[in-house]
């Protein structure tokens, strides 16, 4: 079932872009500008998501959430702002938001953010002889489950809900407590090992789990 997506974002020629990028991954995009639009388009509509900028005429995008929220409106919300001090972002969270994807960024990684919130809903991904469960973020091996540590269960995350996608290495390295170049490799070394996936470095991009 096609997925529907309402993105609010000020900036005409970003948005044009992000909307024909959603588009041609078979999502369905409604496209506003200001905030009072986003609201009537959330009632008159019913979204899968919500992708909101946080500087936008009339209405902020923090405002717009808490109305939503406190309207009982829980659609999963990612911000995109060029808002990077701890207090915007603590408050994003703090109402309600499910991610936050700090400006600029690749166009490709919103759409990986956006494939992890919406792809394979409660819905397990069968990959060769490994089993990962959405909802329960957990990976199975032979339905035995497979052990995995707090950044090893992140990786897990990123590479099974974008399956033939490369990942960006800025996106990985979210996954650890201290990012570096080395670690991530470590990181992901121990993660191969673990799970006997076959993580491709696609030099100079990023890293990559093929489709089976």
């Amino acid at each position: 079932m096609q997925k529907y997506i309402l993105l609010l974002e000020d900036d005409e020629t970003l948005a044009q872009t992000l909307q024909e990028l959603l588009q041609n991954y078979n999502y369905k995009v409604d496209m506003v500008h200001y905030g009072s639009d986003a609201i009537d388009a959330s009632y008159e509509n019913k979204y899968d998501l919500y992708i909101f900028d946080i500087n936008v005429p009339d209405m902020s995008g923090l405002e717009l959430l808490e109305s939503l929220r406190s309207a009982e409106d829980n659609t999963p919300t990612i911000f995109i702002s060029a808002l990077v001090d701890l207090n915007s972002i603590s408050k994003a969270f703090a109402i309600g938001a499910d991610d936050y994807l700090k400006k600029p960024f690749f166009p490709e990684e919103l759409l990986i953010r956006v494939n992890a919130k919406l792809s394979h809903v409660n819905e397990d991904i069968i990959y060769k002889n490994l089993r990962y469960s959405v909802s329960k973020k957990e990976l199975y091996k032979e339905d035995k489950i497979v052990s995995l540590g707090e950044v090893q269960e992140c990786l897990c995350e990123l590479f099974m809900q974008n399956i033939g996608n490369i990942l960006d290495k800025t996106i990985l390295m979210d996954c650890l407590i201290s990012s570096s170049g080395n670690a991530l490799r470590v990181a992901l070394n121990k993660f191969k090992h673990v799970t006997g996936l076959d993580i491709k470095n696609i030099r100079g991009i990023g890293y990559l789990l093929e489709k089976s």
